[in-house]
């Protein structure tokens, strides 16, 4: 099938909620199987089942587009795919949107750097996807006094996570600017178990975090590891990660995985020494206009 033997549109950017999210569903879990990685990102998801993001495409091809951040994230059905639905797919997000113009390619298949080039994106950013062997008798991690490691309790540690998420992602365009109803959303999520979101203590004091994400059949993900800055230097981010792969060891899981900046020097080294290593790439394509 060409170009040609196509609608000239996938649809006006006008589902969001209920109705994007089951036009959603199967085109992520179809994507996320061949391709071994989701198509959107998390965060993606949770603006388009809110109304904050709306959807473009049908149920072979859809974008989620987010006009205020700049961004839109992109996924073509495998079955279908090399027949011309992601050009049609990408001319019509950048028709209906305005100003620079982020997508991320979750895996940077070949297929996505052709397209970006056709339409003269550029490569700005490259998130890693690293994994690590988790040993079964991972220890857990000795603590310092006065420091406790200790589950995340549902609706009395958000606004201290909130605020060190914030300070420790200041920098960070999408974790940083987490809300109150994005936490709640994934605490709403089939996935989120409170057990697996490590808090780490320095008396009354929440110093560090480390949140996994354990779905049936994939790694173990550690979703968000954080520090406060006033501590760095103090180990707790090396402490976090292992109390994580700890947790991780309790349950069961044989892989870890997480992402992480590809320019995050003080990063790659922790998890270069607790043995991760490169599986994939997420890079992130900029239309300057």
């Amino acid at each position: 099938m060409t170009d040609a033997d196509r609608p000239s549109d996938v649809g006006a950017p006008d589902r969001s909620g209920a109705v994007a999210a089951d036009l959603l569903r199967p085109l992520t879990a179809e994507a996320t199987a061949h391709d071994g990685t989701p198509p959107f990102s998390d965060q993606a998801l949770v603006d388009a089942r809110s109304g904050q993001a709306t959807v473009v495409g049908d149920g072979d091809a859809a974008a989620i587009l987010r006009p205020d951040q700049g961004e839109a994230e992109l996924v073509v059905r495998p079955a279908v795919r090399r027949a011309g639905l992601g050009t049609i797919l990408l001319r019509t997000v950048v028709e209906v949107t305005e100003g620079p113009l982020a997508i991320w390619a979750h895996g940077d298949h070949p297929g996505a750097r052709r397209l970006a080039d056709a339409f003269g994106f550029e490569a700005t950013r490259r998130l890693l996807q690293q994994r690590a062997a988790v040993a079964a008798d991972a220890p857990a991690p000795a603590l310092p006094d006065g420091v406790s490691v200790r589950p995340f309790r549902p609706g009395v540690d958000e606004a201290a996570w909130l605020d060190l998420n914030a300070r420790a992602f200041a920098s960070h365009p999408e974790q940083g600017s987490l809300t109150l109803l994005d936490l709640e959303a994934r605490e709403g999520d089939d996935w989120f178990d409170p057990d697996d979101f490590l808090l780490v203590r320095h008396g009354d004091d929440l110093v560090a975090f480390c949140w996994l994400k354990v779905q049936h059949g994939e790694p173990g993900e550690f979703y968000a590891v954080g520090v406060d800055p006033a501590r760095q230097g103090q180990h707790l981010g090396g402490l976090a990660v292992d109390a994580g792969l700890h947790r991780l060891a309790e349950r069961g899981l044989e892989t870890a995985s997480l992402y992480v900046e590809g320019d995050n020097a003080p990063a790659l080294r922790l998890y270069a020494a607790r043995g991760f290593t490169d599986h994939a790439v997420d890079v992130q394509y900029t239309l300057a206009r």
